[in-house]
């Protein structure tokens, strides 16, 4: 990914920008560090970038600042927030300036790794979408979406039911739909992609027959999500966000699944597990895909989905 994002976090805390820039140079990212809110503002100004993350509670050029200006004189660059405090009034007044979406302090590096994802693939459907226009939607398809725009328009907390909507009618929900919604609403687009980001039933990419969801939050990968979550993209020969080539399944990273008391925890389609093993895991997407199953006796997966379910 040598030729990928140029990515620069701000933050007046060191060990914050070591620890992101460990975790997603180890990805290939191309990331730089700028020790707050004033030093951002000179390497920006020197330096181009396709996305920052920015803590908000800083000395002298605090993040909601640093916003304003990069909206102002680089409109073209994503945003992040990295907040310990993501209060909803801060947090509501970020997303009017248009940021993609936050990381809440302390971050995993799972969810770090997810977030970063997703807002790369917010610019990169941004920048497709330049040269596009409505007519990549099939006509009838367009005006289911505008019919349920106009039934929730006036309605308060419009945005959630019409993404589900949306999400039934499409089959998921990418940068043009969201933008879509986003017009007919008068929402700015990081304003729905935010929500979208946020809420686990909602996806970017198309699903597979069966959705693997996995809890990247702080008490699952204190747990050992990460051994689970390793031995089934080795399994499936997916990532996260990926679809198996026979649409089976399809996995995906989640910030919290609810049940932080069963950690670390996988959902499979609206089914929950708890306590998971990489052992387990197979075990389970067993149910739906026999070739899954490692080998043992059967009553021994069966007590096993049993006890999980």
């Amino acid at each position: 990914m040598a030729a990928g994002p140029k990515i620069l976090i701000v933050d007046d805390e060191i060990v914050v920008i070591k620890s992101a820039r460990r975790v997603l140079e180890g990805e290939g990212y191309n990331v730089e560090g700028a020790l707050g809110g004033r030093e951002a503002l000179l390497k920006i100004e020197q330096n181009g970038y396709n996305l920052v993350f920015t803590d908000l509670k800083m000395p002298e050029v605090d993040g909601i600042t640093l916003i304003r200006w990069i909206r102002k004189n680089r409109p073209s660059t994503g945003i992040v927030i990295i907040t310990g405090y993501p209060s909803q009034d801060t947090i509501k007044e970020a997303l009017g300036l248009g940021i993609i979406d936050y990381v809440p302090k302390p971050f995993t590096p799972a969810v770090l790794l997810d977030v970063t994802r997703r807002a790369v693939q917010w610019l990169e459907g941004e920048k497709s979408e330049e040269a596009k226009v409505d007519e990549e939607f099939p006509p009838a398809m367009a005006a289911e979406l505008d019919r349920a725009v106009h039934e929730y328009r006036d309605k308060p907390g419009a945005l959630i039911p019409v993404l589900q909507r949306a999400q039934e009618i499409v089959g998921f929900l990418p940068p043009a739909v969201q933008k879509r919604i986003g017009r007919g609403l008068n929402i700015p687009p990081a304003e729905v992609h935010s929500v979208v980001s946020f809420y686990s039933f909602f996806t970017m990419k198309p699903r597979g027959d069966h959705n693997i969801r996995v809890c990247l939050g702080t008490a699952c990968y204190v747990r050992g999500i990460e051994g689970v979550l390793g031995k089934i993209k080795d399994a499936l020969h997916i990532d996260i966000g990926d679809t198996t080539g026979d649409k089976k399944f399809s996995l995906e990273g989640v910030r919290c699944l609810g049940a932080c008391g069963l950690a670390p925890v996988m959902v499979v389609d609206q089914e929950t597990f708890g306590s998971m093993t990489p052992k387990k895991a197979l075990k389970i997407l067993g149910r739906y895909a026999p070739a899954f199953v490692e080998p043992g006796p059967p009553e021994e997966i069966e007590e096993t989905v049993e006890k999980e379910g």
